[in-house]
């Protein structure tokens, strides 16, 4: 079943200009600010590098968390373009999403170096939201739940702590407009929580949007979701989060 407190995560992944950024930040502060602080779930905005410290200082006491869209596994060195654990903790995030399918398909990230990455994260004091999912391919040749258990598997570190979110995202789901069944979201949804240490939330990623939020996020083995480009719209991003106002 669903663990504790829901969670509405948008990745803005690379969109935005600063005007752009801050225009969407305060239009979500004053959203939050007119339902009084009370949606139902916690609410967290992923922007570019290039955007945390203007949109983490629109944010800054309206109670919608900050997070970083990856890290570097190291605190400091010679990693030309990357960024560490550390410097997004020192601008106020306190989520990282890693080993999301366009890191791991167009960077060739492995499932080791996402573990080293959490570790990263974790010792910087970050909860890392863990992506995982396969390909059409993988489904449609019944490899699924084989494919996710080795993300899962290889990309954990063996101390598992609390700091840890998973999310699980069909690749095949994301950006296409398409989104697995209720039935396929259930049962993955399950088996990740059989195979994870207890209490980790387990998000449902790939297409979420307005028209399908109230029936994918109110499954019970769906603890919130992991939103991509209806993240970028101020309307349809509130309409995902108050999905969970009435619980």
């Amino acid at each position: 079943m669903a663990m504790g407190t829901k969670l509405v995560a948008g990745n803005w992944k690379m969109n935005g200009l600063r005007a752009d950024g801050a225009a969407l930040a305060r239009a979500l502060v004053e959203r939050t600010a007119s339902a009084g602080g009370e949606i139902g779930c916690e609410l967290l905005v992923c922007p570019p590098a290039t955007l945390l410290e203007t949109v983490g200082g629109i944010l800054a006491g309206s109670g919608i968390a900050l997070g970083g869209q990856d890290c570097h596994s190291s605190p400091k060195g010679a990693h030309t373009g990357d960024v560490s654990a550390e410097m997004l903790a020192e601008l106020g995030c306190k989520y990282v999403i890693l080993g999301h399918s366009e890191r791991r398909q167009n960077h060739h990230e492995t499932d080791a170096e996402i573990r080293d990455k959490i570790g990263g994260a974790w010792r910087a004091g970050l909860v890392a939201i863990l992506c995982v999912g396969e390909t059409q391919e993988q489904r449609q040749t019944g490899k699924a739940v084989e494919i996710v258990s080795s993300q899962l598997g290889g990309s954990i570190p063996a101390a598992a702590v609390a700091g840890l979110v998973i999310a699980y995202e069909p690749v095949w789901a994301i950006g296409t407009g398409l989104t697995a069944t209720t039935e396929d979201i259930t049962a993955m949804h399950a088996e990740i929580r059989r195979r994870t240490p207890a209490g980790i939330r387990i998000l449902y990623g790939g297409s979420v949007n307005p028209r399908n939020c109230p029936t994918i996020l109110t499954l019970p083995e769906v603890d919130g979701a992991l939103v991509g480009g209806a993240s970028l719209s101020a309307d349809d991003f509130w309409t995902i989060v108050r999905s969970y106002a009435a619980e």
